[in-house]
């Protein structure tokens, strides 16, 4: 990616496009609520806290606002959605792309007149198990073990202790490059084990969606988040910069075993550690650790443990840029 001017330390209102046939934008920005940086290091806005730059990212100020900037974006223009970037990694080169934030703004929930909850993309997943439970709901207790936005809760299907995003759904709000809503069915969607995949289009991003939970005690459901909130502390390295888990776990085993089994527990690579806490999270403990090195230190793990137990491990991070 082309050296850039880098951006202000505080965001500044929208201008006009750029002008000339390089621009990203599809038509003028005028009317537009959010705010824009160009050369935004995302290293700010990963959980890593490590990475490369986006070429163009966007805050919206709520859906309506995002709509409109995709409406006006460049068609081949590519884009990425973010949360809390929990689950995520731009390469050091950066993302030649745009970048929209849901946290922040995509943050409506509310319980519908006919019982189902409403939850925006960029809500943190921990607050919706929080808000449920007070409504006398059960089922999404889990959900205060996910550290990222229900957005990308729904993107992968994500889960813990025993639970699972989409058996939780009713019905899904996407938003396309066009900037058309689209509400969707959970028929529309192929969903399996932290992955989920749109049958009939690729140029949408999930906005929000519907639970359908059953009712219950608010209590118990309260007790049962502080008990996993507990597990959770107990069990994984939240002092330290993390991406959450890496790997998903293979069928009839998990990943953390494995990784210990192989020795890579504790295994270091520029600044970058597999966990001595949680084998199946790398941390980047003094916050100097590359991109590179993370992802080096990824791969290091899958070759060994393919090696050992001829079990290839599948990512459940993203990652996302160019090399440095």
């Amino acid at each position: 990616m082309p050296d850039k001017k880098p951006p202000p330390e505080d965001l500044a209102p929208l201008g006009p496009p750029p002008e000339g046939p390089g621009n990203a934008w599809g038509g003028p920005a005028r009317s537009l609520r959010g705010e824009l940086r160009e050369n935004e290091p995302m290293a700010r806005h990963v959980s890593w806290r490590a990475g490369g730059s986006v070429a163009r990212a966007y805050f919206p100020a709520d859906l309506a606002d995002l709509a409109e900037f995709l409406r006006r974006l460049r068609p081949d223009e590519p884009l990425l959605a973010v949360g809390l970037g929990s689950n995520l990694l731009v390469r050091d080169g950066g993302f030649d792309g745009t970048v929209v934030f849901t946290h922040g703004a995509l943050n409506v929930l509310r319980q519908e007149p006919e019982g189902s909850v409403y939850v925006e993309a960029g809500v943190a997943s921990p607050k919706v198990a929080r808000f449920t439970a007070n409504l006398n709901l059960v089922g999404a207790e889990f959900l205060a073990g996910i550290p990222g936005t229900f957005g990308g809760a729904l993107a992968m299907n994500a889960g813990c202790y025993g639970g699972e995003t989409w058996p939780l759904v009713e019905r899904v709000q996407m938003l396309n490059r066009r900037g058309e809503v689209i509400v969707r069915t959970r028929d529309d969607f192929a969903v399996g084990y932290r992955h989920v995949g749109l049958k009939s289009a690729t140029d949408e991003i999930f906005a929000g969606a519907w639970l359908r939970l059953t009712s219950g005690d608010a209590a118990a459901a309260r007790a049962e988040i502080a008990n996993l909130l507990e597990k959770r502390i107990a069990s994984q390295p939240l002092d330290l910069p993390n991406a959450g888990s890496v790997f998903r776990n293979p069928p009839g085993d998990h990943a953390a075993r494995l990784i210990e089994a192989a020795g890579m527990k504790g295994a270091c690579e520029g600044g970058a550690r597999v966990s001595e806490k949680h084998a199946n999270f790398v941390v980047n403990p003094a916050g100097v650790a590359s991109a590179t090195a993370i992802e080096s230190l990824i791969g290091r793990i899958q070759v060994e443990v393919r090696r050992r137990f001829g079990i290839e491990l599948v990512r459940e991070v993203r990652i996302v840029g160019e090399s440095g």
